[in-house]
This record gives structure tokens, C-alpha cells and sequence, in this order.
């Protein structure tokens, strides 16, 4: 059976893989010249079960509509009307209720995902910065410890191990932070960070050599052609999902939110190699080898927009700066991506309207967590209905 899979960033690398593995014949298309080039490029860098939380909440509404006079919010909304964008804020809403669940689900994915992405890492002897150094979530005030308690035991029911640490198992931890005061303090030991880029580049480039798949590099404007050319086509092409479902007639509820990432070079010594995020300012950082140190965050909702604007990189400069006085920001390469987000944060891996079309998209800002997992789950999907 001839497969052809539309996108070679993280999820359609990771389809290919576990469908190649299934010795099907694999077709990797990309419409830019090399594999992870677009919002598999610079992401937070975390493969992070405790992040699973999902973004359903009133508390999230009402930030997200504050951001209307705050220019540097951590969500930011462009007032500007569109019907799709209003079609799935109003789905976002009615998924508040179901947050717990969602969660949970979220969470037991991410889970399976990290441990599939430590089997390839091994079997293909793949290098990506892969740190296992765990993940640190701060907060500071009691509100936000309330709301981290009352998710914790969400993630215990879904089998993670976040616990809460002091000020002093703090600064074993993360010396860098040993001066800093929170109101709370959780560590996930199991969650790991690593370079998206290489991974799905070395990977890429592994399969090939194997001649495991071929690569091939045009850019995909509707599915009905590329059925003429493959047996079965799977759609992983992120925020251009939407609209090449709409060559078929589906209609998927996707909205690109835009996420903003910083790359400081040779950080020094006063920087931290444990895997961050701030919960009130919506940061996080990742370690990557030696020299690099990724911070990344912000929700912005401006349509198919990536322009790299100064005041939103901004806040990210100068949290690293408040956070570590001493750091070295010399060197700073900022990015813009755009994240394809449903309104319930669930991706969709699902057979389309039509028999021969499959998806697997809509991860989010969890699509480096997620994606081996629901790779996995898509081949097997497809293997049961074929054999």
C-alpha cells in the first residue's frame, strides 16, 4: 500500500516512522525544502506531561478579553471579527466543562508520547539535546497554588508523579534559582526536553538513508490530486489542515495561535538547565546542549500572521533577565510560530469524510508531546482497517 503523508514536521515525521516500521511505502511530502522548517522549527522544547492542562477556563476567557488594553499579555486577542475565529472561541467555551476530562486524556497521551519518543531516540540512535533532567513549575501566589493542587490530582489520576518541593530541594535541584521565592514549587521527574528540530531532522534523514520512505518537496494544494498518485493519504500539515480539509468538504476547527520563542546563545553560567515554566507568565524554558537556551510563550489569536513583533518578544527578554540578573543575552534569535489549536486541545486522528483520507492534526501547543503518540495510535489505526 503507497502512503503519502502531507507535512514533515514533527507529527508527519513521527507517522512515517511508525507506519514505515508497519513496512508500508511511505511517502514524506514537504512543501519547504527540509523537514521542520515551520512551526516544528523553535518551539518551548518540552516534551512535558505536566503541561497537559487544558486551556478551557473562564479564567482564561477573561484574560484572553483583558488583553484587549494590555498589549503585552500573555494572550493577546485581535478584536477583528472572523467567523472561524468566533466559531471556535464559542466551541471553547462549551468545552469549559469537560476541562477535567480533557486534562486527564491529555495527560495518559503525553505519558505514552514520551516514552515512544525515548524507544525511537534508542532504536534509531537519534540525537536531538535530549535532556532528562525533569520539568520545574512555579507559582506565586496562593491562588495559583490552589489551582496546581486541584490539577495534580488530576495528573495522579491519569498515572503522573508531579510532586511538590521546598525552597531547599529547589536549589538541589536548580541552583540557579536559589535565591528565588515562590509560594509553590512542583518538579516532574520524568518529563525531558529536546531540540524538535533535530529531532525530526535526524530522523528524517535516518529514514531515508534506510530507504524507509522517500522525501519529496512540493507544496500540496488540494487532496483530491493526491489521490491520483497514492492508495492512502494522511493530512499532518498543521495550521494548512483547515484548508486543505476544505478541498473535501470538511470543515476542521483549527485556529493558528501564534507562540513566540527566544534562542539565547552562550547564556552563561547563571542560567538554568532544568527544564522551567512560570505559571503566571505563561513561560518556558529548555536547556538545548551546551550553548543554547530556548525560552517560549504567549498566546496570540491573529489569524495566519507570523510576523516577529518587538513587543511581544520583549517580555520574554526581560523575564530571563529578572529571573537571572546575571545571564547573557547578548546573543538572542527570536521566532514566531503558529500553532494549530482546536478548541478542546484534543488533536484529531481520524479517518476523514472520505475512505482514503486520514488526519492526524491539531496538536496544539503540545504537538512536540503528543505527536509520537498519536502517530503511533494513527498506524495502528490504519493497519487494523487494511489487514
Amino acid at each position: 500500500m503507497n502512503i503519502g503523508i502531507i507535512g514533515a514536521g514533527i507529527t508527519g515525521v513521527t507517522t512515517a516512522y511508525f507506519l514505515a516500521k508497519k513496512k508500508y511505502k511511505v511517502t514524506l511530502i514537504e512543501s519547504r525544502r527540509y523537514p521542520a522548517m515551520a512551526t516544528s522549527y523553535a518551539n518551548g522544547g518540552q516534551l512535558s506531561a505536566s503541561n497537559a492542562e487544558a486551556w478551557n477556563s473562564w479564567n482564561n476567557v477573561i484574560v484572553g478579553a483583558k488583553s484587549l488594553f494590555v498589549k503585552d499579555s500573555p494572550v493577546l486577542i485581535n478584536p477583528k471579527p472572523s467567523i472561524s475565529k468566533l466559531y471556535w472561541f464559542l466551541k471553547f467555551i462549551q468545552n469549559i466543562k469537560s476541562k477535567e476530562m480533557l486534562t486527564e486524556d491529555i495527560c495518559k497521551m503525553a505519558i505514552k508520547s514520551i516514552q515512544l519518543y525515548d524507544e525511537i531516540a534508542q532504536k534509531e540512535n537519534i540525537s536531538f539535546d535530549k535532556l532528562s533532567k525533569g520539568i520545574l513549575h512555579f507559582y506565586h501566589n496562593s491562588k495559583q497554588t490552589a489551582h496546581a493542587l486541584r490539577i495534580n490530582s488530576l495528573y495522579k489520576n491519569a498515572g503522573l508523579k508531579r510532586l511538590r518541593i521546598t525552597q531547599e530541594e529547589l536549589a538541589k535541584i536548580e541552583p540557579s534559582l536559589k535565591n528565588k521565592k515562590f509560594d509553590s514549587i512542583f518538579y516532574t521527574k520524568s518529563d525531558k526536553t529536546g531540540d524538535i528540530h533535530k529531532f525530526c531532522t535526524n530522523l528524517t534523514n535516518s529514514l531515508k538513508k534506510q530507504k524507509k520512505i522517500a522525501f519529496l518537496n512540493y507544496e500540496v494544494k488540494n487532496l483530491k490530486e493526491e489521490l491520483k498518485r497514492f492508495d492512502i493519504v494522511i493530512l499532518c500539515a498543521g495550521i494548512n489542515s483547515r484548508y486543505l480539509a476544505q478541498t473535501i468538504g470538511e470543515n476542521l476547527n483549527i485556529y493558528p495561535v501564534k507562540g513566540y520563542s527566544i534562542t539565547i546563545n552562550k547564556p552563561g553560567l547563571n542560567s538554568p538547565w532544568v527544564s522551567l515554566l512560570d505559571d503566571n507568565s505563561k513561560i518556558v524554558t529548555s536547556r538545548l546542549g551546551k550553548n543554547r537556551l530556548r525560552v517560549a510563550g504567549t498566546a496570540e489569536f491573529n489569524g495566519y500572521n507570523l510576523d516577529i513583533i518587538q513587543h511581544r518578544v520583549r517580555p520574554l527578554i526581560n523575564w530571563c533577565i529578572k529571573m537571572f540578573p546575571k545571564i547573557n543575552t547578548n546573543d538572542i534569535k527570536p521566532w514566531a510560530g503558529l500553532r494549530p489549536m482546536t478548541p478542546n486541545m484534543m488533536p484529531i486522528v481520524k479517518r476523514s469524510i472520505n475512505d482514503r483520507i486520514w488526519y492526524n492534526t491539531g496538536h496544539g501547543h503540545l504537538g512536540w508531546t503528543l505527536s509520537a503518540f498519536t502517530a503511533w495510535r494513527l498506524a495502528s489505526l490504519i493497519n487494523k482497517t487494511y489487514n
